[in-house]
């Protein structure tokens, strides 16, 4: 579908949920509101407040569509979440927050059952990480709950059935480090079948498949017409990488930075990817491999800035680069691609102006890229999607580490890219400069080299 309108796009991330209205011919956004993605402590578990964001959803809906119309709804979601429907179209039980450590309670039952990385690309994570997990766990602590459940569905197709009513599932989420999906074969694991699971999935549709128009009850909340369609959702880190797989034909990486950074490689070099350094295989939209590494970035920035301000100028990172100012992983160190490893700075950091810190946390989520760069076997050009994009330090040094061409994009690149589901246009411009192969001081390649050098 080409929407000759606006498309809401309904944008559900780890921390913060946003709804943006984005131009359905230029991908321009034209209004954007957030909330925080708060979780309920429970009973039974933690979980999402999934009540309160669909108010936020549909009170945008309708004042995006008062103020400037709505032709189209797009969905993306943060991964390792799925929801469990019963045959009334309700919740089964409450959608999991992953962060919640009860399936490791159940790690050494879940461990004897689940696929190899070598089938699903998928490595073994902690908590409810590996959407496997939850379900196991789920169905093994809640008596009766596999049977109360009608359909699983994946995060972002949960939302698409609140719209529509058509329960659904899809590659990209399914693919997501789920260990039910196998991505050499397009199917699902053995596990799902061997468990009985693969009769309570709901049907694949393809990303930007119509799933149907919206409820009456919906149209008749919002103002929006009852014939407004609704495309079935994406992944949020594949909704950043969709605009770049459609128009790029030479290699590249995408760096998608939020509270996680994900980097996804297209066309790299061949690589042995390890499941012990938190690397994986997404599935493209399009049903591809696509070699991908990740850690906690904006979780670690924000823990290292502890409230402080971030703002740097380049007095800041001429001091950091004068002092050789560093810090080394793990700041969390349950994921990444150095996990258990303990974080480790080259001076007091109390010494550290709040500037001078922003540009010491800046480098090290630089470099921490840049090791993912490497695992994935990243070639071509760099695109930076999010919140990072603007991080001056982080943009220099990632140019000079790497040697490669870097494109930033500050915009809200997971709304676009779902968008881009219900658009024809083939890919949003850069807001930013691009950075040349090595562009920035020898000051800056040293540092680098040395940062490699200290981390044995």
């Amino acid at each position: 579908m080409a929407a000759s309108g606006n498309i809401a796009v309904i944008d559900i991330g780890k921390t913060n949920a946003k709804m943006v209205l984005v131009g359905g011919d230029d991908l321009d956004e034209i209004a954007v509101q957030s909330r925080p993605n708060t979780v309920v402590a429970g009973p039974p578990y933690p979980h999402f407040n999934v009540d309160g964001l669909w108010d936020f959803i549909e009170l945008n809906l309708a004042e995006f569509h008062a103020a400037h119309g709505v032709a189209a709804i797009s969905i993306t979601a943060h991964g390792a979440s799925g929801a469990l429907l019963d045959g009334n179209g309700g919740l089964a039980a409450p959608i999991l927050d992953y962060e919640h450590a009860g399936p490791d309670d159940l790690a050494h039952e879940y461990d004897a059952i689940r696929p190899g990385f070598a089938e699903t690309g998928s490595p073994r994570l902690p908590a409810g990480l590996n959407l496997g997990a939850q379900l196991h766990w789920q169905f093994t602590t809640m008596p009766g709950l596999f049977d109360r459940t009608r359909w699983i569905v994946t995060y972002p197709q949960y939302w698409a059935f609140r719209l529509t009513g058509i329960a659904a599932n899809e590659v990209t989420s399914l693919g997501c480090h789920t260990d039910l999906w196998d991505p050499h074969l397009a199917r699902f694991s053995s596990m799902v079948e061997r468990l009985g699971w693969r009769k309570k999935f709901a049907p694949i549709r393809r990303a930007g498949e119509i799933l149907g128009p919206i409820l009456p009850g919906i149209a008749r909340r919002t103002g929006l017409s009852a014939a407004t369609p609704v495309c079935c959702g994406i992944h949020d880190s594949n909704a950043s990488l969709l605009p770049y797989v459609l128009a790029n034909d030479e290699p590249f990486s995408v760096i998608s930075t939020g509270t996680w950074v994900i980097i996804m490689t297209v066309d790299g070099a061949e690589v042995s990817l390890d499941p012990l350094r938190d690397t994986l295989i997404n599935v493209s939209a399009s049903g591809n491999k696509v070699p991908s590494a990740r850690f906690m970035g904006g979780r670690e920035f924000e823990r290292l800035m502890q409230g402080r301000s971030q703002v740097q100028s380049a007095a800041d990172i001429t001091a950091v680069l004068g002092k050789g100012a560093m810090l080394w992983p793990s700041v969390e160190p349950s994921s990444g691609p150095f996990p258990g490893r303990p974080a480790r700075w080259s001076c007091d950091p109390a010494t550290l102006s709040d500037g001078e810190r922003a540009v010491v946390a800046s480098f090290y989520l630089a470099m921490m890229t840049r090791v993912c760069l490497q695992l994935t076997g990243s070639r071509g050009r760099l695109f930076v999607e999010g919140a990072m994009a603007s991080n001056r330090a982080y943009m220099q040094l990632l140019s000079a580490a790497t040697g490669q061409s870097v494109t930033g994009s500050a915009g809200t690149g997971t709304s676009r890219g779902a968008a881009l589901l219900a658009s024809a246009k083939s890919r949003p411009g850069p807001s930013q400069p691009e950075q040349q192969p090595g562009q920035g001081s020898a000051a800056l390649t040293a540092y680098a080299q040395e940062w490699e050098s200290g981390l044995s």
